[in-house]
């Protein structure tokens, strides 16, 4: 079974996926510790650090349109690779600032916004590339390695980034993670694909190209259902979480012991990546919605008491809850969306998605200075439980069929897999699309 869930490493395209969006998240999980610390040693300033953090959150959001029409027009792997250096550059920029200790606000709040552009430009293509490099039958378990590659690397990252600013300095962390996305665009330029793009001589103009990426988005309810219900999840839960957390936090079971509530919460991550490895549902998109419940059960938690164990065992199940969406949503996309259009869609689900965390963070502070802690947690929790049911009032997402081909619509022939195998097909794995069938999120 374990050699089965495992066959998608058996293409080599996916690998080096799979190598470099790990080797792009073990960077993005030491870059925040250590930009953070590197402002306040500049200016001790907690605005100054929302000003950095603010201009790469807004030029992301605001690319990430145009970052899903790219990735439709030209090889994905490419445009990985050429945000991925350039990346590389300005924070390797970024690095040498900190360390000749010639940094200001102005210069990391500009060099903050081009990194936030690269992420938006990066992004759907990453999404979108995974069907390319492994046969339809095996997305579930190419999404579940994937995300379990990325969590592992997001825990490493982590810790190695406290390491780092702790013992070196905050400079030597922000040029790992400049190194981390040299070794990414490395590992993507060796990916070998067939295209999926329209040759050039049939490509309309973008603003056409933006509104067919619509029109796939909104033709399918249980797309822009899910992305509608996760708006509200991401205002009342990432700012609850991250906002009122740490807060309470320190008014209750201290810092160290926050910090292994959300550690368990990660670690619930990787093993939920794992868990979905097995998991052959006809109903997955459903099963994972279902489990999005989950976040609302912390939420209570956080609000009704101070038991460290019983937070952290609440986290490692939310953890592991939300895995299942994650893969099942990524999964649940690849398989109903045209691949020519598919990073496109993926635009809108990341836009729909994420900008709601902003507008959640900066509304909770005064909404809990007139409700309370308690009572702001259980109407943010409130909010989720709202946002589930709302996404299960939808047929498409009660119904949506996993064991379906992949990446067709209605109106189109069903593509033939683009993936390059080192080998014969995997036996244990062969059969499965018979049988059986994911921000970030």
């Amino acid at each position: 079974m374990l050699t089965a869930a495992l066959a998608p490493l058996r293409h080599r395209p996916f690998r080096h996926l799979a190598v470099g969006r790990a080797a792009t998240m073990l960077g993005n999980a030491v870059a925040p510790i250590a930009l953070g610390f590197a402002v306040l040693d500049l200016t001790g300033s907690v605005r100054d650090l929302g000003l950095v953090v603010g201009a790469r959150s807004l030029t992301n959001v605001l690319f990430l349109l145009f970052g899903g029409v790219l990735a439709d027009r030209l090889p994905r792997q490419a445009v990985m690779v050429a945000s991925l250096s350039a990346a590389a550059l300005t924070q390797g920029a970024v690095a040498a600032l900190v360390l000749t200790d010639t940094a200001t606000i102005s210069l990391l709040v500009v060099l903050g916004a081009v990194n936030g552009v690269l992420s938006g430009l990066a992004w759907p293509a990453a999404a979108a590339l995974v069907p390319q490099t492994v046969p339809a039958e095996l997305l579930q378990s190419a999404n579940a390695v994937n995300r379990l590659g990325i969590n592992a690397a997001m825990i490493g990252g982590a810790s190695l980034g406290g390491l780092l600013v702790a013992g070196a300095g905050p400079g030597w962390g922000l040029l790992v993670d400049a190194l981390t996305f040299a070794l990414a665009a490395v590992a993507f330029s060796r990916i070998r694909v067939a295209a999926v793009a329209r040759p050039a001589t049939n490509r309309p103009h973008p603003l056409r190209d933006l509104r067919e990426g619509w029109g796939e988005f909104v033709a399918r309810s249980w797309v822009w259902v899910v992305v509608l219900g996760f708006l509200l999840i991401n205002f009342a839960y990432a700012s609850s979480v991250n906002v009122l957390g740490p807060r309470i936090a320190d008014e209750t079971i201290g810092r160290f012991a926050w910090g292994l509530v959300l550690a368990a919460q990660t670690a619930g991550m990787v093993a939920g990546a794992a868990l979905a490895l097995r998991i052959r549902v006809r109903r997955f998109l459903l099963l994972g919605v279902l489990c999005m419940g989950v976040d609302a059960v912390l939420l209570v938690t956080l609000a009704w008491t101070s038991s460290v164990w019983l937070l952290i065992g609440t986290a490692f199940v939310a953890g592991v809850a939300v895995e299942q969406f994650s893969i099942a949503w990524e999964t649940s996309m690849q398989r109903h969306i045209p691949a020519d259009r598919l990073a496109r869609v993926y635009s809108y689900d990341a836009l729909g998605s994420f900008l709601a965390i902003p507008l959640g963070q900066i509304a909770i502070g005064p909404v809990a200075e007139v409700l309370g802690y308690q009572r702001t947690l259980l109407l943010a929790a409130g909010i989720v439980l709202v946002a589930v049911l709302g996404m299960l009032a939808d047929p498409g997402v009660r119904r949506l069929d996993s064991s379906s081909s992949a990446a067709v619509s209605d109106e189109q022939p069903e593509r033939p897999s683009t993936a390059v195998p080192d080998g014969p097909p995997d036996p244990a794995t062969s059969v499965l699309s018979s049988v059986d069938t994911a921000p970030a999120r």
